[in-house]
């Protein structure tokens, strides 16, 4: 506590903007985890959020502490300047832009990437402050672009053979059978889902609060081993947005997008736990929403490709082209308004 007294105000409201984003994190993804669980009724809502809320916990104290390569790649997308005053109102601005782009589509229904208005929202404000595209770090932009499509190839194709496969092998199971063991296998599966989304998401947001950090001289500039309280603090954080997840994603996703039977949720969230467990240990910052509704359209295809919602679809891939343009400019024009206000 007397640590956190030593922040200078605009630090502070640097870290409170950042456990926001954490915390909104936790609140839309959440429903992508478990979307799957709980509309082939393997589980009840409240139980699934519970079950996806403790393992998103573990996942970000889990993976941080072993693997923190995901950390480092955001941490070296842009760079703020040397100014550390003017790189903390950047980077408030960049975060309060994330927070407001990710609410509008939570309350419009939509599942959105964290991801994208991450890497969005951080280079639209070192293009505002740098003036340009000095302050992007091209290598690992690109790499985190590659990073994002990649996952989506990877999370359809693999839940498409996985299902597939599950189609061949139990094709002469009695389907009473074959559906008790996939509510189990379900589970079991979005609870991983649920702890890489914590593993992946979470090293994202623990690399900007060391950039907090460091702005404020807290932490040296470049280190990327971060205390075991800011790893707690954003496990908690994310842990509580889970357990407020919406009902509306849910719908979209789990309903709206695509109708799968147990098999084939079984073949998306673990489809999709394989793309986010690769991609973090490679140091991939990939969009976990990417990876799981990519994993469903691979699923549902397997079976058959009338399954899916063209529409729903549509306007889901809209969203997602629309994010990085969208929150970079609202994070370039909030960082020119911050810095002539503060």
């Amino acid at each position: 506590m007397t640590e956190i007294l030593k922040f200078s105000p605009l630090t502070l409201t640097s870290i409170i903007l950042t456990l926001a984003v954490v915390f909104v994190n936790g609140l839309t993804d959440a429903p992508n985890a478990i979307s799957t669980v709980t509309v082939t009724r393997c589980m009840k809502l409240k139980s699934a959020l519970l079950m996806s809320a403790i393992f998103n916990f573990l996942g970000v104290s889990v993976m941080s502490a072993v693997n923190n390569s995901v950390t480092v790649t955001v941490a070296n997308i842009v760079d703020f300047g040397n100014d550390t005053y003017s790189a903390s109102v950047a980077l408030s601005a960049s975060l309060f832009s994330i927070v407001f782009w990710a609410v509008l589509a939570w309350y419009f229904g939509i599942p959105t990437s964290e991801s994208h208005a991450l890497i969005a929202g951080l280079s639209g404000s070192a293009i505002a402050i740098n003036g340009g595209l000095s302050g992007i770090n091209g290598e690992e932009w690109i790499k985190a672009v590659k990073g994002l499509f990649t996952s989506c190839l990877f999370g359809f194709f693999v839940g498409f053979i996985i299902c597939k496969l599950i189609i061949v092998f139990f094709r002469n199971i009695k389907r009473k059978n074959a559906e008790s063991f996939f509510k189990y296998g379900q589970i079991f599966a979005a609870a991983g889902m649920s702890f890489m989304h914590g593993a992946q998401d979470g090293q994202k947001f623990i690399a900007v609060l060391m950039l907090c950090m460091s702005f404020s001289g807290n932490a040296q500039k470049g280190s990327f081993q971060p205390d075991w309280r800011i790893i707690l603090l954003c496990s908690v954080v994310m842990a509580l947005g889970t357990m407020c997840g919406g009902k509306k994603i849910i719908k979209s996703v789990g309903m709206d997008m695509v109708k799968l039977e147990k098999y084939q949720g079984f073949s998306a969230d673990l489809s999709a736990s394989l793309s986010l467990f690769v991609s973090t240990v490679l140091g991939f910052p990939v969009s976990t929403t990417h990876a799981k509704t990519t994993a469903m359209m691979g699923a549902g295809t397997a079976k058959n490709i009338k399954s899916l919602n063209p529409s729903v679809i549509k306007e889901i891939a809209l969203t997602w082209l629309l994010t990085f343009p969208g929150c970079g400019i609202i994070g370039f024009v909030i960082t020119k308004i911050f810095l002539k206000i503060f």
